[in-house]
């Protein structure tokens, strides 16, 4: 059952669907995968596709970049998240962005790390599934065709980086265990496991300032009621039209510039050691970890967790191993945090440490979105 409020597309019949698929991801089985899998389903429901297969790192980017995508109904990714990403901004880097992201999105998992399939198994009400019954359950809502708008996040950086992000920022222990597992990419998303393993054994600190701006205070009111039929990008109501010249990014109303202090509504955590710094949107962070499960696809927030030093390595263990059951927050561990905001900023205090946007690493600067 739809969300109240939440207004749904329906996609053409019959339909075209432009396929982006990058036949290295995962465990390599993408192209057989779509072949076997999703394409029958797909002839069944009268959707056509045009198949691009990947041959470089952003590869993608340029081909939604330039290309005119009228053709097409749908932009479907069969990949990880790492594609889904390129795509996203090479949307958002056309001069017709506001247009370009209007044609409806579809993710297939076919990475290692497929944290918005899962997401959106779970907003659908399905069971909980990884692999080959992920990909059946994502092939079918694609085959029913119905669409609705999803959150995106700005994210710049203080050399002057600009990202929209569909699912996360992270710093710290999570961003690590990501970054260091790609060796193992070939076991899908055991790797995950494993990287989490070798990461405890040499669990690290991190030094740096966390602000963030809290959901309910809007500079010291309570928001207004959302309109449902008011598109948001990036967590806030866009200008009214005119304000700003056609095709520039959409202005980030709720930001100052990261050389000068946050606005003192902010908060800022009086913490200043993390074991991780963790800013989710969807509710999955990879098949088997449901670290925001109170999070849904236009919720107009950022679901921000994150833990303090001085946690013990079993007490993390155990929290890794409830969050596959999104029951995390019922052990009441003092050293994790979570709390709903709009915006947020991370200042490391020197540059280390991996960061990594929707599972892409960033060198370590300070950040803000």
């Amino acid at each position: 059952v739809p969300p109240p409020g939440d207004s749904y597309g329906v996609l053409p019949r019959p339909c075209h669907a432009l396929v982006l698929l990058n036949p290295q991801s995962g465990s390599g089985r993408a192209l057989d995968d779509f072949q076997a899998v999703v394409q029958p389903m797909l002839a069944e429901a009268d959707i056509a596709t045009t198949v691009f297969v990947t041959e470089r790192p952003h590869h993608a980017h340029e081909k939604v970049r330039d290309e005119d995508l009228s053709q097409w109904d749908t932009l479907v990714v069969m990949s990880g998240d790492g594609l889904l990403f390129e795509v996203v901004n090479g949307l958002m880097e056309r001069p017709d962005w506001r247009e370009a992201m209007k044609k409806p999105l579809c993710i297939l998992p076919g990475g290692s790390g497929n944290a918005l399939a899962a997401s959106i198994n779970y907003y659908a009400g399905y069971d909980h599934v990884a692999k080959k019954k992920l990909l059946t359950n994502c092939t079918f809502i694609l085959c029913k065709g119905l669409y609705t708008q999803m959150d995106l996040v700005s994210l710049s950086t203080a050399s002057g980086k600009h990202f929209f992000s569909f699912l996360g920022f992270g710093w710290g222990f999570i961003s690590d265990v990501d970054i260091d597992s790609e060796k193992y990419r070939w076991l899908g998303s055991a790797r995950f496991t494993l990287g989490t393993l070798q990461c405890l054994a040499k669990l690290r600190v991190y030094q740096g300032r966390l602000s963030y701006l809290p959901m309910a205070t809007e500079q010291g009111s309570s928001p207004a009621p959302r309109d449902p039929h008011t598109p948001v990008t990036n967590g806030h109501i866009p200008q009214p039209a005119g304000t700003e010249p056609p095709g520039s990014p959409p202005p980030d109303s709720l930001l100052v510039p990261l050389g000068q202090p946050v606005p003192a509504h902010w908060t800022v955590v009086p913490e200043e050691e993390f074991v991780l710094v963790y800013a989710i949107y969807q509710s999955h962070l990879g098949t088997n970890l449901l670290m925001a499960p109170a999070a849904r696809l236009h919720d107009g927030c950022i679901h921000l967790f994150y833990m303090k030093a001085g946690i013990s390595r079993v007490t993390l263990l155990k929290l890794f191993l409830a969050m596959s059951r999104g029951t995390h927050l019922d052990l009441n561990c003092p050293h994790l945090c979570y709390v709903p905001v709009r915006a947020f900023r991370l200042e490391p205090r020197v540059a280390a440490g991996i960061m990594t946007v929707d599972g892409e690493a960033l060198a370590c600067e300070p950040v803000q979105g």
